[in-house]
C-alpha cells in the first residue's frame, strides 16, 4: 500500500467555492452505527478498526493529507474492512481521497502505479468541458441527492483511455468515487428550488449557472473522505462502440472502421486485424463489387491478385452452402491445397486468417474475418471475447443489406417505372383504399384507377439529325469492310488450295459489294446474313478442319466480325457510341432541371429514350392539391422549356469534338394550352391521356416529327434551331413573348419564322414557329444591346403576361 500524497486537479477548481475537511469522522458514526445491529464476527472487527481510530485522537478530527503517512496501519485496516478480502491489492485500484477528490492520500499499488504512468484528463471522446466545470457538478449532484433527494442522470464516473505501448491498442477505465463517508453541512435555512425550473435548464445545459445563483456553495462544507476505484471496462466500452455505430445509421466506411477499431481493442490482441463482409444480392446472387466491402481483406486481395469473378463467387457460393468457422493459424502450400482462397491473401502478405459466419435472425448475413501478418491462433479465449459483439455485427450487417436494397429500389423507381415522388401520393391512396376494401370484406377486386384531372400538357423532343440515315451509313460502310475482308480472306484460301467453290464465292461477295450501295429495306440484308451463314462461314469452317495452313488466315477473318471489336462493326460501335453520349448528356440535364422544377410546383415528369430523347410533363392542381396552384407556375415551366432546349442545343453541339461519328440533334416542342385528363394505365405501367379530344394530343406528338413545311420538301426540325409546333395564333402568342426576352438575353438569335406545316394523317392546321440557337464562341460573345426604351418595353410585356 502507499501513503504517497497525489495531488489530482493542482488547483485548477479556484471557483469552487465550497469549503472541505479530510476527516475519519463519518466512518466513526458508520461503524457505531453497525455495532448496534451487527450481530456476526464481524463486529469484532468493527469495535478492533474503532478503537484504532479513536486511541489517535487527531483521526477525529481534521487532518491534513500529509499528515496521514503516520497512520498507515489504521489506514490498511480501513482498507480491509471497505475491500472484498479476496481482492488482491497488486491488481486493484483503489484509493481513499479528500471528501472532494483533490489530493489521494492512500492508495493501492496497482493504483499509484496506474496514475503515475497514465494521465487521468486524457478523456476518451470530444469532451473538452474544463475541469473546474466537472468539479461544480459533482458537487452539486451530491448536494441535490442529500439534501433535496434529486437523482440525476450523471454518474459520478470518468471514462477515459490510453495507448497500450505492448499492444498499441486504446484501454478504456471508468473511475468512480464514492461520497458515503462524506458529510455535508449546510448553515441556515435550505434554500427552495423549482425542480420544474431546474429541469429546463438541465435540458439546456445550463443548470450550474441556475444552481451558482439559487443554491450558494459558500454555505455548505464537505467533511470525511472519499473512496476511488477504477475498473478496466474495455470490453463493455468496445461493445458500447458497435451499438453506437448502429444507433447512429451509418452503415458505410465510417461506421465499419468503428466496429474494427472495437473489435480490435475487444480481441486485446495488437497483431490482430478484423475485415467486415456483409453479404448483399442482386437477383439472389452476391455482388461484390461496392464500396460497403473496402473493409474485407479478402475482396481487396481478390481484387489485388485480379482473380475471376467466377472463381470468386464459386467460392462463397461453396460457403454458404455449408457456412462454419475457418481457423488457419499459418497459411501455407498444404492449407492452401485445402482452400485455394488462401492463395490471394497470402499474396497480399497475410499469414493467418479465420472467418467467422454472421447471422441476422438465423440467416446467414455475412462473414467477420480475423487475420494477421504474424502467426495467431485464434484460440476459445480470443472467441469468448468476441462473442458478444457478433450478435450485434449481424444486426449492421443487416442494415448493410436493407440499405443497399434501398438504394437499388430508389434507382430503380426513378430510372425504370413511370411511378415518381410527385405523384406518388396518389398511388399510396389508391393502395390503401384497395387494402380497406380487401379487409372489410367489400367487393374491390381492382385496384382503382390513377387519374389526374386538368393537367397542363408540355412536349419536348431531342432528336439526333437523320439518325436513320446514319445507321443506314454505318452498317454500308461495316458490310463493305466486312466483304472485302472476307474478300481478301477467300483469294488467300485460293493460294493454298485449288476449289472452284472458291471462285463463285469471290464471285458473289463482289456482286454484294455493288447491290449495298441501294439497300433500300432490311429484306436486302437479311439476304445477305443468309448467303453468309448458309454458304460463306460452313466453307470456311470445313476448309479450316481439312487444311490446317488456312487456319490462321481464317482466324483473322473471324475476328474481323465479331460484333464487340471487331473492323466490321467499327462504324456501327461508333455510331452507338456517338448517340450514347447524346442521350445520356441530355438526360443527365434533364434529371437535374425537372428537379428545380419540381422544388418550384410538383409536376410529373416522364422521360423516354427514342433515337434521341423525350419527354412529357404534366402540371396542375390536382397533381399537389395542398399546394395552391397558378397559372404562373405554368408560365414559368413554359420558359423553362424553351430555356432548356437552348442549353440542349448547345451541350449537343459542344459533344461533337468528342463523338467518335459527329451527329447533330433537332429541337422541337408542340404547345397545347388546353388542360387535359391522364390516367396511369396498370396493364401498360405508364400515364396515358384519356377522352378522345385528349387522344388528339397523343396523335399529334406521334407524327410531327418528321413534319415538312407547306410547300416544300424542307424537314421543320433542322439542326441549331428550335421548332415550335402549335394549332392556334393565340397558343403561339406566349411563347413569341418568351422568345423575344430570350433573344434580348442572347440565347436566340434574331431570325424568328412563322411556318405552316403540311397536313399530317388526321391532323390539319398545324403551324410552327422556328428560330437559331445562339451559340457561344470563345469569346465569349456578349448579348445584343437594345436601347433602354426597347429593353423597357419589352420586361413590360413579360411583367403583363407573367400576370395573365
Amino acid at each position: 500500500m502507499n501513503t504517497d500524497v497525489i495531488q489530482i486537479h493542482k488547483n485548477e477548481c479556484i471557483n469552487c467555492q465550497v469549503g472541505s475537511s479530510l476527516s475519519f469522522r463519518p466512518l466513526v458514526e458508520y461503524l457505531k452505527d453497525r455495532l448496534k445491529t451487527e450481530k456476526s464476527v464481524k463486529s469484532e472487527f468493527y469495535r478492533f478498526l474503532l478503537q484504532k481510530i479513536e486511541k489517535d485522537d487527531v483521526l477525529l478530527g481534521t487532518i491534513s493529507a500529509e499528515e496521514l503517512s503516520k497512520y498507515k496501519d489504521t489506514l490498511e485496516l480501513i482498507f480491509t474492512i471497505l475491500t472484498p478480502l479476496m481482492d488482491d491489492e497488486d491488481d486493484l485500484f483503489w484509493a481513499l481521497s479528500t471528501p472532494i477528490p483533490d489530493q489521494i492520500f492512500f492508495s493501492t499499488n496497482a493504483f499509484y502505479k496506474f496514475f503515475k504512468d497514465h494521465d487521468p484528463k486524457n478523456k476518451v471522446g470530444q469532451d473538452s468541458e474544463p475541469v473546474e466545470k466537472k468539479q461544480l457538478k459533482f458537487i452539486y449532484n451530491i448536494i441535490l441527492g442529500r439534501f433535496y433527494n434529486f437523482t440525476s442522470v450523471l454518474k459520478n464516473e470518468i471514462i477515459y483511455g490510453h495507448i497500450n505501448q505492448e499492444t498499441k491498442l486504446t484501454q478504456y477505465y471508468n473511475i468512480q468515487t464514492d461520497t458515503k463517508f462524506v458529510d455535508i453541512i449546510h448553515k441556515g435555512d435550505l434554500p427552495e428550488i423549482n425542480f420544474e425550473e431546474l429541469g429546463r435548464h438541465f435540458q439546456e445545459d445550463t443548470e450550474l449557472e441556475y444552481l451558482v445563483k439559487n443554491l450558494p456553495l459558500g454555505e455548505f462544507h464537505f467533511e470525511g473522505f472519499s473512496i476511488i476505484s477504477i475498473t478496466d471496462v474495455t470490453l463493455q466500452h468496445a461493445i458500447d462502440g458497435i451499438r453506437n455505430a448502429l444507433v447512429n445509421h451509418n452503415y458505410q466506411t465510417e461506421a465499419y472502421t468503428h466496429v474494427i477499431q472495437a473489435l480490435k481493442s475487444l480481441s486485446g490482441d495488437g497483431r490482430l486485424e478484423f475485415g467486415l463482409m456483409p453479404f448483399l444480392t442482386v437477383n439472389k446472387k452476391l455482388v461484390f463489387d461496392n464500396k460497403e466491402f473496402s473493409q474485407s481483406m479478402l475482396i481487396n486481395s481478390a481484387k489485388a491478385s485480379n482473380l475471376e469473378e467466377e472463381v470468386f463467387y464459386s467460392l462463397v457460393d461453396k460457403y454458404k452452402e455449408n457456412p462454419r468457422a475457418i481457423f488457419v493459424s499459418a497459411i501455407n502450400d498444404d492449407q492452401i491445397t485445402k482452400d485455394p482462397f488462401l492463395k490471394v491473401l497470402k499474396a497480399a502478405g497475410v499469414c493467418s486468417y479465420s472467418v467467422l459466419p454472421i447471422y441476422y435472425n438465423t440467416q446467414l448475413a455475412g462473414v467477420l474475418e480475423v487475420y494477421s501478418n504474424q502467426e495467431v491462433l485464434v484460440d476459445d479465449k480470443l472467441l469468448s471475447r468476441l462473442r458478444s459483439a457478433l450478435p450485434l455485427i449481424g444486426q449492421l450487417f443487416q442494415y448493410s443489406i436493407e440499405e443497399f436494397d434501398s438504394k437499388m429500389d430508389e434507382v430503380l423507381m426513378d430510372k425504370f417505372t413511370a411511378l415518381q415522388p410527385s405523384v406518388q401520393w396518389k398511388f399510396n391512396e389508391a393502395v390503401w383504399h384497395f387494402l380497406q376494401g380487401k379487409n372489410s370484406n367489400r367487393k374491390l377486386k381492382e385496384i382503382e384507377t390513377v387519374t389526374f384531372k386538368n393537367m397542363y400538357p408540355l412536349f419536348g423532343a431531342i432528336d439526333i439529325r437523320n439518325s436513320t440515315t446514319e445507321r443506314n451509313k454505318a452498317l454500308k460502310d461495316d458490310l463493305n469492310v466486312l466483304l472485302n475482308s472476307l474478300i481478301d480472306t477467300l483469294k488467300a484460301i485460293r493460294k493454298m488450295i485449288t476449289l472452284d467453290l472458291t471462285d463463285k464465292l469471290l464471285f458473289n461477295c463482289k456482286d454484294w459489294i455493288k447491290r449495298i450501295g441501294s439497300f433500300a429495306s432490311s429484306n436486302e440484308e437479311n439476304q445477305l446474313n443468309e448467303f453468309l451463314e448458309n454458304e460463306v462461314y460452313p466453307f470456311l469452317s470445313i476448309i479450316k478442319g481439312n487444311y490446317p495452313e488456312t487456319a490462321e488466315t481464317i482466324n483473322n477473318y473471324f475476328q474481323v466480325i465479331v460484333p464487340a471489336t471487331g473492323d466490321a462493326y467499327a462504324n456501327r460501335r461508333q455510331l452507338e457510341v456517338s448517340m450514347q453520349l447524346i442521350n445520356t448528356e441530355v438526360s443527365q440535364y434533364l434529371e437535374k432541371s425537372q428537379a428545380k422544377l419540381q422544388a418550384s410546383y410538383p409536376c410529373y415528369f416522364a422521360k423516354f429514350r427514342t433515337d434521341g430523347v423525350e419527354y412529357d410533363i404534366y402540371i396542375g392542381q390536382e397533381i399537389a392539391p395542398e399546394k395552391p396552384f397558378d397559372l404562373l407556375y405554368l408560365k414559368n415551366i413554359r420558359l423553362w422549356q424553351l430555356t432548356s432546349m437552348v442549353e440542349i442545343a448547345r451541350l449537343s453541339k459542344g459533344l461533337i469534338g468528342e463523338m467518335p461519328r459527329p451527329l447533330e440533334t433537332t429541337q422541337m416542342i408542340f404547345i397545347h394550352s388546353n388542360a387535359i385528363d391522364i390516367s396511369f394505365r396498370n396493364d401498360e405501367r405508364r400515364f396515358d391521356v384519356e377522352g378522345a379530344y385528349n387522344i388528339r394530343y397523343e396523335v399529334v406528338k406521334k407524327r410531327i416529327d418528321k413534319v415538312l413545311i407547306k410547300g416544300t420538301t424542307e424537314r421543320l426540325t433542322q439542326p441549331h434551331k428550335i421548332a415550335l409546333v402549335y394549332f392556334n395564333q393565340d397558343e403561339a402568342k406566349e411563347y413569341m413573348e418568351y422568345i423575344k426576352y430570350m433573344q434580348v438575353q442572347g440565347f436566340l438569335n434574331d431570325d424568328l419564322e412563322g411556318l405552316e406545316l403540311d397536313e399530317l394523317q388526321g391532323v390539319s392546321g398545324l403551324k410552327a414557329l422556328r428560330v437559331g440557337v445562339k451559340y457561344l464562341d470563345n469569346k465569349k460573345e456578349s448579348p445584343k444591346k437594345l436601347k433602354a426604351s426597347e429593353l423597357k418595353s419589352i420586361e413590360k410585356e413579360i411583367a403583363k403576361m407573367l400576370q395573365n
